[in-house]
């Protein structure tokens, strides 16, 4: 089934999804209205200081492995931090508005502290002079046999010297508890089905790096059968999207995140309610017969 492409409440063409991120698969399992308001209707989210600051970190962790490898010290990181920020707010001017109410520069201030608190963190839990990554933010993209296109960006991919590969993902955030530490694995275990069946092979070790609280390194070994198992739930996930895509119907879910959504006006779940649905919808028989007695097709 084809779609015509509408505007979104956005301003921008409405589109129905191409293929899938880490990211975009947990929306739709967290919550499929989310999905839809990301992925078809495109409506904007302001930036917020939290995801901005993880933004921040990430880029200082990749700059770092420019310099010599004796030259990756605290100090070199810390001195990233200021230049990479103006970088961001020049390739992004709405990042200027995260602190509207600070005339003295106190808040950035602050944020900046945690930022270079959390890049801290981050020595105490790998040592860069001893890392040799071959790859920094690389994007990944691959079809499955089914047309399936995976993609994203991994923050890290290290290689022994005997060949095998390790993929690094670092999160500004706390461990999760045991209980929730298999979800935040399912982003890893994308990627390496990516690499997979991208490059032909399995990577060894999937890492997880977390330098908030505490600061924790969460590792797991994949193998066929786990990447084969990630394959079918994601083929499963898309033909739930493929069948929300067609009808429209995305419902909303209520969940432990929807405190920080920035779509609440647009959720019935707090009152709200979504935009009109910019794709063309499939008609079921129903639709095309008023009376939705089958047999009334025959007279």
């Amino acid at each position: 089934m084809q779609h015509t492409e509408t505007s979104s409440a956005a301003g921008r063409p409405a589109a129905p999804p191409t293929g899938l991120s880490p990211s975009r698969a947990g929306d739709f399992l967290t919550c499929p209205l989310l999905y839809r308001l990301r992925v078809i209707d495109r409506l904007p989210e302001p930036p917020s200081a939290a995801a901005t600051r993880g933004t921040l970190v990430h880029a200082v962790l990749e700059r770092l492995f420019d310099s010599p490898a004796a030259d990756r010290t605290p100090e070199r990181a810390l001195g990233l931090l200021r230049p990479q920020w103006e970088r961001l707010l020049g390739e992004r001017p709405e990042l200027g508005g995260l602190f509207p109410e600070d005339p003295d520069g106190a808040a950035l201030t602050r944020w900046l502290a945690d930022a270079e608190k959390l890049v801290g963190q981050w020595f105490r839990l790998e040592d860069p002079t001893r890392l040799h990554p071959a790859e920094r933010e690389l994007y990944v993209e691959t079809a499955l046999e089914s047309g399936l296109l995976l993609r994203g960006y991994i923050d890290r991919v290290d290689v022994a010297p005997t060949g095998e590969v390790r993929l690094v993902d670092y999160k500004t955030g706390r461990a999760p508890s045991r209980d929730f530490e298999g979800k935040a694995m399912f982003q890893m275990k994308f990627y390496a089905l990516v690499v997979w069946r991208w490059k032909g092979v399995i990577p060894r070790r999937l890492q997880l790096v977390y330098l908030g609280g505490g600061g924790d390194v969460v590792s797991y070994d994949p193998d066929q059968a786990d990447l084969l198992a990630v394959e079918r739930k994601l083929q499963a996930l898309w033909e739930r999207i493929g069948q929300a895509v067609a009808t429209g119907d995305f419902p909303a879910t209520r969940n432990r995140l929807c405190d920080w959504c920035d779509h609440q006006a647009s959720c019935p779940e707090f009152g709200g309610t979504p935009p009109p649905y910019p794709l063309p919808v499939a008609r079921t028989s129903d639709e095309s017969d008023p009376t939705g007695d089958p047999m009334s097709k025959e007279s």
